[in-house]
């Protein structure tokens, strides 16, 4: 049989044998929304557990916080409409106060190129800001019930209305995103992103739990103490395709978009497999090393104990975080990072080694991308050709032994919870 997975902005095919036992670990799907535009116009019509824009007394300045290129998030044919609804409930509010701000966490800073790709070139006159974790003004707000200090970009949280546009998608730690997570995640300080990501630890940090998670409600606490006014959240199918749309308080918009997201890429697993073959998912999922680590660890969420992962991730920009990249290759072997990470503590970049080296020490993983095979050794990972290190690992097994082969063709979203069988 042959499959075809998604690679960059292109694609990889792959030779497998007929008689092989091979589960397509496909997410479902949902219908998709005909009209984006005229959909987000009637969720602002009825925004879940708030007012609409119409029904608020007509701010000073108006901040809408927008994510990186990282995030396929629709914005070109989303902030067309939100704007024009901004100045239809407020003509008399110049455009002058009204910001989007560009942000994406500990990321680089996005520069003009990356900016015209994702937005639209008509922005009504208003301006854009550019978040830099590292040197944009800070507003402070105090500090979350777990010790996070809750620090934004000034140019939103000096503004009057605060609104966020995002996406709600499966996430490794945080449950999910979307909510409050495009300002108190993408808009945020080092400090206050490092301190929330130091709680992932705990056992309730993981994929698709939004209930008890305590990255994700310190996230939630600290959208409730900025006064974040409304979310725009949209849920996307593999095809990057809106199959959910919701507009409200962050809180209940999280909730509705959670609900849509899990019906589309949670994936019940009754047992493991000896080989997973795992597509990020191409453009913008596979766009660096730095992202591509999520769907490897997701991946391996469904590989048994010792097996063989196979990821293909193109990262066309690199290794994506100059932070994780000076820091790993410090190290000979993941054990070795792994066990410093124990002794000092937890910092931004090094929790990406971490979580690389928590799947490096289990499995046997191989890597097809653009990166060369030197970048690669240096964070730990070994670079092959997809077929000829399937192959490989296929000719190792007895001619009357055929492994079980799991294929992911959206790893950085997919997720799989075990069975009622299996939990019983």
């Amino acid at each position: 049989m042959e499959i075809q997975l998604k690679y960059g902005k292109g694609t990889r095919k792959l030779r497998l044998p007929d008689k092989a036992e091979v589960v397509v670990m496909t997410p479902r799907d949902l219908p998709v929304i005909g009209d984006l535009p005229v959909a987000l116009h009637e969720a602002l019509d009825a925004p879940l557990d708030t007012l609409p824009l119409e029904q608020r007394p007509r701010p000073s300045s108006v901040a809408i916080a927008v994510p990186d290129e990282t995030r396929p998030a629709p914005l070109k044919r989303l902030l067309p409409v939100l704007l024009k609804r901004i100045f239809r409930a407020w003509p008399e509010l110049d455009p002058k106060y009204v910001c989007v701000v560009v942000g994406g966490g500990l990321h680089p800073a996005p520069d003009t190129a990356q900016m015209a790709r994702i937005l639209p070139e008509d922005l009504y006159g208003c301006s854009v800001v550019s978040h830099d974790a590292l040197a944009s003004p800070m507003t402070s707000f105090g500090t979350t019930s777990r010790g996070t200090p809750v620090e934004i970009n000034a140019a939103i949280g000096e503004a009057e209305l605060k609104i966020v546009v995002g996406m709600v998608d499966p996430h490794q730690f945080q449950g999910m995103t979307g909510g409050s997570k495009g300002i108190t995640i993408g808009c945020a300080s080092k400090a206050m992103i490092e301190r929330n990501h130091s709680l992932m630890a705990d056992p309730a940090a993981r994929v698709g739990n939004i209930a008890d998670n305590p990255t994700r409600l310190d996230l939630n606490e600290a959208g409730r103490m900025i006064g974040i006014d409304l979310a725009v959240n949209v849920c996307l199918n593999p095809s990057k395709q809106a199959v959910g749309l919701f507009v409200g308080e962050p809180e209940a918009a999280l909730r509705a978009g959670a609900a849509v997201t899990e019906q589309v890429y949670g994936l019940p697993l009754d047992r493991p497999f000896e080989i997973v073959i795992a597509s990020c998912g191409g453009d913008p999922k596979d766009i660096c090393l730095y992202q591509a680590q999520k769907g490897l660890n997701m991946a391996s969420q469904c590989a048994n104990a010792g097996g063989k992962i196979l990821l293909l991730a193109a990262c066309g920009q690199g290794v994506g975080d100059p932070h994780y990249e000076k820091y790993v290759c410090q190290f000979s072997c993941p054990e070795d990072q792994m066990r410093e990470f124990a002794e000092q503590g937890f910092r931004m970049g090094a929790h990406k080694a971490f979580l690389f080296s928590r799947t490096l020490t289990k499995f046997t993983v191989v890597v097809d991308s653009e990166l060369d095979a030197q970048s690669l050794a240096q964070c730990h990972l070994t670079k092959g050709d997809a077929q000829i290190t399937l192959d490989a690992w296929l000719a190792s097994y007895p001619d009357k032994e055929e492994p079980r082969i799991a294929v992911v063709p959206n790893a950085n979203t997919t997720y799989f919870y075990r069975s009622t069988t299996q939990q019983e």
